[in-house]
C-alpha cells in the first residue's frame, strides 16, 4: 500500500513540475536576468550530489580575478529573509553549508536569502564591487535566469533511471537538463573507465553545446576538531564514524578503505545535534576507548563550538575536508581534465556580453 501511495504522490508531483516548467518555458511566468553573471550550481535530485565542493571550487577559481559573492537559501536555518553570513555566526542562523563556505573564504561575501531575486538585488546594491554571483542550489528557482547552469549528478544514481519524489529522488524533470551548460558527474568509482563515461553521457541525451566532466571525492586533509589543525591519523586506526549529510553511506565506505570503522552513526542531512547525540557517541567511546571519532567538514561546522558536545569528546574528534578529483578520459589525466573545466568556465564568462552565445535560461 505504501509503495502504491508513493507512486500516486510521485505522479502528482511530476505533473506539478511539468506545468510549472511549461509556464516558465513559455514565458507565462518570467525569470529575471541580471547585468552580472549568475552562476548556478544545482542538481535535479534530492540528497547529496557534491554541490558544496563545486561551489568552493568555483569560488577558488574565480576569486583571484573577480569579485565573487555566494548566494544560498541557507537550508535548515531558523531565520528567514536576507542575511549576510559572518564567520562567527551560529549555523542555525545561517545554515551549515553557507557557514562552511564563509569560514573557508572569509573575504568572500556569503549571503543567505530564500528569495533569490531579492538576494541578488541586495548583493548588487550593498556590495557594488561584486561582479559575479555564485548561486548555490538554485536550479529550480526559475524566477532567476542564471547565465550559467552547472548541474551536479551522482554517477552511482543515473537520473534517467530515477523517479519523481517520493517514489524516487528526482525533484525536477529530465527535460529540464536542456537548460544546463555544464554537467559534473560526482562519486565516480575507482574502476571507472571510458565506456562508463560514454554510458553516463548517453543517459543525458545532451546537446553538443553542453560539456561533461567526471569527478570523485578527494580527501584534501584531516583536521582536529580542537583548533582545526591538520593531522595525520595512522592507517587502519579504529574509527567511530558519524555524519549528517546527504549520503552518509558514501562517507562511511570511504573511511572503511583507510580505517577500521567499528561504529557508525547516521543522521539526517542538516541534522541539529543535541546532547542525546553526544551521549550516544560517549557510550561508543566507552566501548571503543582507543578509537578516533571521525565526521565530515559540514558536521564539524555544527560541532566545533557546540555546548552539547563536551570538550572531552571534541578532543577525540576529527573531520575530513573533501574536494574534487577529476577523472580523465583515455589519453589524458586528472589535471588536464580540471584545467579543461577551468578553461570552459573562463570562456563562458568571457562570452557573457555576447548575445549570440547560448545562455542558460
Amino acid at each position: 500500500m505504501r509503495v502504491f501511495l508513493e507512486k500516486i504522490a510521485s505522479l502528482l508531483y511530476g505533473m506539478v513540475i511539468y506545468v510549472r516548467n511549461m509556464l516558465f518555458d513559455k514565458d507565462i511566468l518570467k525569470g529575471k536576468k541580471y547585468d552580472i553573471p549568475i552562476v548556478c550550481i544545482g542538481n535535479i535530485t534530492a540528497g547529496g550530489t557534491g554541490k558544496t565542493p563545486m561551489v568552493e571550487f568555483t569560488v577558488s577559481h574565480f576569486m583571484e580575478n573577480r569579485n565573487v559573492a555566494v548566494l544560498s537559501r541557507g537550508y535548515g536555518r531558523k531565520t528567514r529573509g536576507y542575511r549576510v553570513v559572518d564567520i562567527d555566526d551560529h549555523y542555525l542562523d545561517v545554515g551549515d553549508e553557507p557557514l562552511q563556505i564563509k569560514r573557508k573564504f572569509p573575504e568572500v561575501p556569503v549571503i543567505v536569502c530564500e528569495r533569490r531575486t531579492e538576494g541578488i538585488e541586495r548583493i548588487m546594491e550593498e556590495f557594488p564591487d561584486v561582479d559575479m554571483i555564485i548561486m548555490d542550489d538554485g536550479f529550480q528557482h526559475r524566477w532567476v535566469k542564471p547565465y550559467l547552469n552547472i548541474i551536479m549528478i551522482d554517477a552511482t544514481r543515473p537520473v534517467d533511471k530515477d523517479h519523481f519524489m517520493p517514489a524516487g529522488q528526482l525533484r525536477d524533470s529530465i527535460e529540464s537538463l536542456d537548460r544546463a551548460n555544464i554537467f559534473i558527474f560526482t562519486k565516480c568509482p575507482e574502476n571507472f573507465v571510458q565506456l562508463d563515461m560514454r554510458l553516463l553521457e548517453a543517459s543525458l541525451n545532451k546537446k553538443p553545446s553542453q560539456a561533461t566532466f567526471f569527478t570523485r571525492p578527494n580527501i584534501i586533509e584531516t583536521r582536529s576538531m580542537i583548533g582545526c589543525v591538520p593531522v595525520v591519523l595512522p592507517v587502519h586506526s579504529k574509527v567511530i564514524a558519524m555524519a549528517g549529510i546527504g549520503n552518509n553511506e558514501a562517507f562511511f565506505d570511504s573511511l572503511s578503505k583507510r580505517y577500521k570503522v567499528v561504529k557508525t552513526f547516521a543522521f539526517q542531512d542538516h541534522h541539529q545535534y543535541k546532547a542525546s547525540d553526544a551521549q550516544m557517541i560517549l557510550e561508543a567511546v566507552e566501548q571503543y576507548p582507543d578509537a578516533f571519532i571521525m565526521t565530515t567538514e559540514k558536521d564539524a561546522v555544527k560541532l566545533c563550538n557546540s555546548d552539547d558536545f563536551p570538550a572531552q569528546l571534541r578532543t577525540q574528534m576529527f573531520y575530513e575536508c573533501i574536494g574534487m578529483m577529476f577523472v580523465a578520459p583515455a589519453n589524458s589525466n586528472s589535471i588536464a581534465a580540471r584545467d579543461a573545466l577551468c578553461e570552459r568556465l573562463n570562456n563562458e564568462i568571457i562570452s557573457f556580453n555576447n548575445d549570440t552565445y547560448i545562455r542558460g535560461c
